[in-house]
């Protein structure tokens, strides 16, 4: 069940869009009996790009942050997902704990933390927001930027529960994505901590999730007899680096020397003009912090010294020292003449809506998530929310039924990345 949409690609659909529109009832059929087979995550976003030749996800978000950013259209069915979602976790909840990221000033992401307060307390919960943040030690109002506000309490530890003043919950939903470590009062809690604390990027790694998307992507590409990588980024890795010693340099090189050549023989193969690039980014981590585009070995090996900087730390001033070189996807999507990629957000293992990551600084060999970016929501094309199977295939809307897709196929790798990096599984 994915949301009729209009988008901002206004090209003739891919051939792997047709293909894709022609299956969905084994796609659907596909997806139902993975479902059954693996939990998906509570919710989640997935940056998709859009090159016109290929359709792939480049980075899946476990914490996401832009609930806000949706199109109010798109409530009815956050609400419903979120039912799903917590019936699964507690089916008899009636309170529940948020608990956001510790940065207080950025309103924007306060306005995130009200509408996904405002979509639980619609889906039957009492929500209330504790904080974590050892700066925050009184209940405190926090304004964000159109006029809304939140209420932020500390959390307190009751023996192995979090607790507020008068409020006990029968599970915890983080926002917060740990970037910084795992905190001890969130360690050894007997209430349902969702997403679990080794979703956080304190232990969670990029490469890992992608690992586990090459094994998802073989294996829809065979239901639909397709080449894997019209779906698939390559990627490499290379760990033990420090940008600022100049050590793992040669090894960083080596790897974007061989991306770049298995990417060169695909566009080759595909009949593609434009220039292969890769994008260089930390393994762990978010907010588009410590990421480069790179179409050269040399490029990895001359960086100067403001490059080595911007490439050595990332959220909470973690030092890098793992990265992934993921093969670069150009995106072709545009609003307003500013380079645009679409974000689908997910509750449970439907998609609930999305919107654009829009950049005018931009250019679409670049990442977008950086500052100066804004963000359009996508617009209902009509009230329906299935595709037009029935009507023409190059009817624009359908297109976003092969986002949802692939946002799903990123999703469901994210639920079996999740159960293999359980420790109560080792």
């Amino acid at each position: 069940m994915v949301p009729h949409l209009t988008t901002a690609l206004n090209g003739p659909l891919l051939n792997l869009e047709k293909r894709m529109l022609d299956a969905m009832p084994k796609i659907e059929h596909w997806f139902r009996s993975q479902w059954l087979e693996h939990a998906s995550p509570f919710y989640a976003s997935v940056d998709l790009r859009n090159a016109g030749f290929k359709l792939a996800p480049v980075d899946t978000n476990l914490f996401p942050g832009g609930f806000n950013n949706l199109n109010p259209d798109f409530l009815p069915l956050c609400v419903q997902a979120a039912m799903a979602a917590v019936e699964k976790v507690c089916p008899e909840a009636h309170r529940l704990l948020l608990i956001p990221e510790n940065h207080t000033r950025n309103t924007y992401y306060l306005r995130n933390v009200a509408a996904l307060q405002n979509i639980l307390r619609q889906a039957g919960l009492e929500v209330r927001i504790g904080t974590i943040n050892p700066e925050i030690t009184a209940p405190t109002y926090l304004e964000t930027h159109d006029g809304h506000s939140i209420l932020l309490e500390p959390v307190k530890r009751a023996g192995n529960r979090l607790v507020l003043d008068g409020f006990d919950s029968c599970a915890i939903l983080l926002n917060n994505d740990l970037s910084g470590g795992i905190p001890d009062i969130l360690k050894n809690i007997e209430q349902n901590l969702i997403p679990p604390l080794h979703a956080g990027w304190s232990t969670r790694r990029k490469s890992q999730h992608f690992e586990a998307y090459n094994r998802v992507a073989a294996q829809f590409a065979q239901l639909l007899d397709i080449d894997e990588w019209l779906l698939n980024p390559y990627f490499e890795t290379c760990g033990e680096i420090d940008f600022h010693a100049r050590t793992g340099e040669e090894c960083l090189a080596a790897k974007v020397d061989s991306l770049l050549t298995r990417i060169r023989a695909k566009y080759e193969e595909y009949g593609v003009e434009q220039e292969p690039f890769v994008i260089v980014k930390a393994d762990a981590g978010t907010y588009g912090m410590g990421i480069m585009t790179v179409k050269s070995p040399d490029d990895v090996r001359d960086l100067n010294r403001k490059q080595r900087n911007k490439m050595s730390v990332i959220k909470e001033g973690l030092e890098v020292s793992e990265v992934i070189i993921q093969e670069g996807v150009y995106t072709f999507e545009s609003i307003n003449d500013a380079v645009a990629e679409p974000v689908v957000y997910m509750m449970d293992h439907f998609v609930v809506g999305g919107f654009y990551r829009v950049h005018t600084g931009r250019a679409i060999d670049e990442n977008l998530n950086a500052p100066g970016m804004h963000f359009v929501p996508l617009a209902f094309e009509t009230s329906c929310s299935l595709p037009d199977v029935s009507g023409a295939p190059d009817a624009i809307p359908n297109r976003f039924y092969a986002y949802g897709v692939v946002a799903r196929l990123a999703l469901l790798a994210a639920a079996i990345e999740l159960e293999e990096n359980d420790p109560s599984n080792q």
